[in-house]
């Protein structure tokens, strides 16, 4: 017995996909609207994640290139109770005359003196600041700026003035150089000549009342050791420079010599946000998935309270494949949707905390290409389950169970 002739196979045009893939979101629109913000939530937690942390890291290699890394401290390796212990009094000279030295300038940390703005006050309250006699090349060897006035010079540096560190000159109140500035210092009064700008590299500067060798000697008892010494080196040289510090400092006790170098705390920065930033991606991605697994729910659901609609195509002919494919690309565009806003809400979140932290917002555009697509991903795999039970869905059961 012959077959009858087959008929004319089944087919979806792409104009026509459109549409019905996206009934169950035109008449579900609160349904649909919360699968597309659990999606958005991991996107955007991921986008923000790597826009944040490239816009805090550029802002430390921005510092680090203001900075300069050749910047090297020397000191005591064994301090006593927060005190800098002493260094030899030519441990200076003979930094400076090591190979790869560019500067190297000498501070001595004074120890019991205390920095008041008046005579009248107690001396328990000493607010938190140093003494520290230094010669006159320390501002150019750390790189730093005055805010106010000038600077010692090898005049003023045997005279009871001083230069202010930034800190130092707002915990005693002294906001410019306009009127007659005096501190009280090691009982006797010290004119201001200068205050500094922050000086990132040296916080001890900051919070640090600079006065001439000269009168640290004549006035205030120093005996000509220094506690720590400033040096800046050949950028290329750094390391080896820094191998050699501790025997031109102490040639007796090397061993009791530590050379650091600042702007390792700027990198160290770097290192601690990138496994931040490890940490947050992983939640980002948990979230995602929770995302992913609201779609699948979401078209499960679909599929079930849809199986009418299903037994109708079906019976007039649609292909399996049809079925499936209109169930997928629903899930596609609530995947791609999620992403797109989480995207934007990820970019909006890096602008905000960026400005607010006076970064520059960076996000990077891999960050947005790869969040797009790992929605689209999500929103695919989480719609071929359901997509492939409504596509064996025989049409008979279908109607009859609508």
């Amino acid at each position: 017995m012959r077959r009858p002739p087959a008929g004319p196979l089944s087919r979806l045009r792409l104009a026509d996909l459109l549409p019905v893939a996206t009934i169950g979101l035109r008449t579900r629109p609160g349904r649909a609207a919360l699968s597309v913000l659990g999606v958005a939530i991991g996107i955007a937690a991921m986008v923000a994640v790597l826009g944040v942390t490239r816009s805090s890291q550029a802002e430390v290699l921005a510092q680090l290139d203001r900075l300069g890394t050749n910047l090297l401290t020397v000191a005591s390796s064994d301090p006593r109770g927060g005190q800098e212990t002493q260094l030899p009094d030519g441990a200076a000279s003979s930094v400076r005359r090591t190979e790869g030295v560019l500067a190297a300038s000498a501070t001595a940390q004074l120890d019991d003196l205390a920095v008041y703005r008046s005579d009248l006050i107690p001396d328990a309250h000493g607010g938190g600041l140093d003494v520290r006699a230094t010669d006159t090349a320390l501002l150019s060897t750390l790189d730093a700026s005055l805010l106010n006035g000038v600077f010692l010079d090898e005049a003023t540096a045997n005279y009871p003035v001083v230069v202010l560190g930034f800190k130092a000159a707002t915990v005693l109140g002294v906001a410019d150089l306009t009127g007659d500035d005096r501190i009280w210092l090691g009982d006797r009064w010290f004119v201001v000549v200068g205050i500094l700008q922050p000086v990132e590299l040296a916080p001890e500067i900051d919070r640090a009342a600079l006065i001439g060798f000269g009168a640290a000697a004549s006035g205030l008892g120093w005996d000509g050791h220094p506690t720590r010494v400033y040096v800046r080196t050949d950028t290329t040289r750094t390391e080896e420079v820094a191998s050699m510090l501790p025997r031109a400092a102490n040639p007796q006790a090397a061993s009791r010599v530590a050379v650091s170098r600042p702007s390792d705390v700027l990198s160290a920065r770097l290192t601690v946000a990138d496994a931040t930033t490890s940490l947050f991606l992983g939640l980002g991605a948990v979230a995602l998935l929770v995302g992913g697994i609201g779609i699948a729910n979401v078209m499960v659901i679909s599929v079930l309270e849809r199986r009418g609609e299903v037994g109708l195509r079906r019976a007039l002919g649609a292909a399996r494949r049809h079925v499936a494919v209109q169930f997928v690309v629903e899930s596609v565009l609530l995947g791609a949707v999620g992403g797109g806003v989480g995207v934007l809400l990820g970019a909006a979140v890096t602008v905000v905390l960026a400005q607010n932290r006076g970064w520059q917002p960076i996000i990077p555009p891999a960050a947005a290409g790869l969040g797009l697509a790992a929605a689209v991903v999500v929103g695919t795999v989480a719609g071929l389950y359901p997509a492939l039970r409504a596509a064996r869905m025989p049409p008979t059961e279908a109607l009859r169970t609508a």
